[in-house]
C-alpha cells in the first residue's frame, strides 16, 4: 500500500481533486469542517447531517456517491465529537473508524483531511497509518484458495499545514516501517507450529539481516551446550525440532555507544511438556513465540528506518513438547549463571529459556535490556486483553526505564502497565533441593515470573513485558496483534532524539 509523500495543503481546494475517496470530518453538533463546507457546494453534505444520517459523534461514519459540484467519486464523512482537538486516544477511534469504512469500499484512492484536527499531528498520521494497514493485513496464505479481496484503499494521500509538512514526512516514514515490522510479527505469530519452527524464526532473522545491512547469529544445540545453557537446553529436550538461538544486531549509534538489547521469548509451540495443557485452545499456544516475533518485527522497522542507536536482539527459540526424553517435574537444571533450578511445573518454561538468555546479554554491557514473553496466564487474570504487564526493580534507573516505556505505549495506544516486584515475593519462589524454583503457586503469579527473572538480571538495567494477554486475539476475531512492536519501536525512537 502507497502513503504517499505527496503531502497536500490542508487549505487546498478539494472540490477539484480528482479521487476516488475524499475523507472529511463534521462535528457533533452538525457543524461541517472547512473541508467538509468546501465540498458543500450544492448542500448535500449539510442535508445528509441535518437529517441525522450521521450523527458527528467521535467514530461516526457516513459514505456520500457522486455528490454534485465536485471531482471525488465518493465523500466520506466521519465523526470528529466536540469541536475541538482531539486527543491520541480520541484519534485513533476516529482512525480505526475511517479505516474500517475505507476497507469496505473498492475506491482506488483516499485523500484524508482530518489529521490535522489531533492534538498531536504526528501521533494522528501514525493512527491513520497503521489503522488502514492493519485492515488490509491477510492471514489466509495457507488456504488452497486464499479470499479474493476486491475492496480496499490502495495509495492514501493526506492533507496537512504547510508549516508541519516536514514533520510529518518524517511521521510518514517512521509509521509505514512500523506498520510493516508489525505486519511482520502477526504474519510470525500466526503461521502454524509445523511451519513457523525455530529454524524458520532464524531464517528470519537472517533474511532481516540481509535486507537491511544487519548482523545476525544463529546459535546450535551444541553451542548452547558449550555455554552451559542448561535451563534453556531442558526445555527443549522433549523436542525434535532443533532448538536455535538467534542473535541480530543493529549497530546504527556510535561503536562507543552501549546497545538496548530486546530480549523476546520463542517458543514456537507450548504443548505445557510433562505438565501437558489442557486440550481446549492449545492451538493457540502457537502464539508462544509473541515476544521473539514482536522483537523481530521492532528490528525490521528500525532497520528500515536506519535508526541511530545501537539495538541487539537476542531470541532464545525452541519447542516445549513431551517424550520419553522431555524435562520431568522435579528435575534440577543448571542455568547458565550457575544457579540451580528446580522445574516444578514444565509449562512453565518460558522464564527458563528466559533466564540464560539474559545471563548470556551481560557479554554486551548494555545500556538497558527489555525482555519480552506471553509469560504467565496469571497477567491476562490481572490486566486483562487491555494492558501489557511491566516489570522492573524500584530505583532511579529502573524508574526511568519503566517510565519511557509507559510513554511510549501511552503515546501510541499500546499500552502497559507497571506492576509491583520486590523480594516480599522471592519466598514464594524457595526450593528445599535447588537454588531456585521456577513457580510460586497461584498467588501473584506473573508477579513471581517476574521475580524468578530478576535474579539473572542484576547486572544490567532490566525491564520485562508480560505480553500473554495482548500478543493475540482469541475468539471469531483469532489472530495475532502485533504489539508490543509500537509501543518498543517508538521507545526506540525517542531514545534517539533523547
Amino acid at each position: 500500500m502507497d502513503f504517499s509523500t505527496k503531502l497536500i495543503d490542508a487549505k487546498s481546494n478539494f472540490t477539484t481533486s480528482k479521487t476516488a475517496c475524499i475523507v472529511v470530518g463534521v462535528f457533533e453538533n452538525k457543524k461541517l469542517t472547512p473541508e467538509a463546507e468546501a465540498l458543500n457546494t450544492q448542500g448535500a453534505i449539510s442535508s445528509a447531517v441535518k437529517s441525522g444520517d450521521i450523527s458527528g459523534k467521535t467514530g461516526s461514519t457516513l459514505v456520500l456517491r457522486n455528490v454534485a459540484g465536485i471531482s471525488a467519486e465518493r465523500v466520506v464523512l466521519v465523526g470528529l465529537g466536540k469541536e475541538t482537538k482531539l486527543s491520541n486516544t480520541a484519534f485513533g477511534k476516529v482512525a480505526q473508524a475511517t479505516a474500517q469504512c475505507l476497507a469496505t469500499l473498492s475506491a482506488a484512492d483516499a485523500l484524508i483531511t482530518i489529521a490535522t484536527y489531533a492534538e498531536n499531528n504526528n501521533a494522528a498520521i501514525r493512527s491513520l497509518v497503521l489503522a488502514i494497514r492493519a485492515t488490509a493485513y491477510r492471514c489466509d496464505s495457507l488456504k488452497s484458495k486464499p479470499d479474493v479481496i476486491t475492496t480496499g484503499v490502495k495509495k492514501v494521500v493526506f492533507t496537512v499545514n504547510k508549516n508541519e509538512q516536514a514533520a510529518t514526512r518524517l511521521s510518514l516514514a517512521q509509521s509505514s516501517a512500523l506498520a510493516n515490522g508489525i505486519a511482520l510479527t502477526r504474519q510470525l505469530a500466526d503461521l502454524p507450529g509445523n511451519f513457523c519452527t525455530p529454524t524458520h524464526l532464524a531464517e528470519t532473522a537472517k533474511k532481516i539481516a540481509a535486507e537491511f545491512g544487519l548482523s545476525s547469529e544463529i546459535l546450535e544445540r551444541k553451542q548452547c551446550q558449550a555455554l552451559k545453557m542448561g535451563s534453556f537446553l531442558s526445555v527443549t529436550s522433549g523436542s525434535d525440532e532443533p532448538p536455535k538461538f538467534i542473535i541480530l544486531k543493529h549497530l546504527g549509534g556510535k561503536a562507543k555507544d552501549a546497545p538496548v538489547v530486546l530480549v523476546g521469548k520463542g517458543i514456537t509451540f507450548d504443548s505445557g511438556g510433562i505438565s501437558l495443557k489442557p486440550g481446549a485452545a492449545m492451538d493457540e499456544m502457537k502464539y508462544d513465540m509473541g515476544g521473539a516475533a514482536s522483537v523481530l518485527g521492532t528490528m525490521r522497522a528500525i532497520a528500515e528506518l536506519k535508526l541511530k542507536l545501537n539495538v541487539i536482539a537476542v531470541i532464545p527459540s525452541c519447542e516445549n513438547m513431551p517424550s520419553g526424553r522431555a524435562t520431568k517435574p522435579g528435575d534440577i537444571v543448571t542455568s547458565m549463571s550457575g544457579q540451580t533450578i528446580e522445574v516444578l511445573n514444565t509449562d512453565a518454561e518460558g522464564r527458563l529459556v528466559l533466564c540464560d538468555a539474559l545471563t548470556y546479554v551481560e557479554r554486551f554491557k548494555p545500556a538497558a535490556v527489555i525482555d519480552i514473553a506471553t509469560l504467565t496466564g496469571a497477567c491476562i487474570t490481572a490486566l486483562g486483553h487491555h494492558n501489557s504487564g511491566l516489570f522492573s526493580r524500584h530505583d532511579a534507573a529502573h524508574d526511568t526505564l519503566a517510565n519511557d516505556l509507559l510513554a511510549a505505549g501511552i503515546d501510541t495506544g499500546d499500552t502497559a502497565w507497571r506492576m509491583p516486584i520486590g523480594e516480599q515475593y522471592n519466598d514464594q519462589l524457595k526450593s528445599s533441593f535447588a537454588d531456585i524454583a521456577n513457580i510460586g503457586g497461584p498467588a501473584g503469579g506473573s508477579i513471581t515470573a517476574a521475580c524468578f527473572l530478576e535474579r539473572f538480571t542484576r547486572q544490567y538495567t532490566w525491564a520485562h513485558l508480560d505480553i500473554a494477554g495482548t500478543a493475540w486475539k482469541s475468539g471469531a476475531n483469532k489472530g495475532a496483534t502485533g504489539r508490543p512492536v509500537s509501543l518498543l519501536t517508538t521507545y526506540l525512537i525517542n531514545r534517539t532524539a533523547d
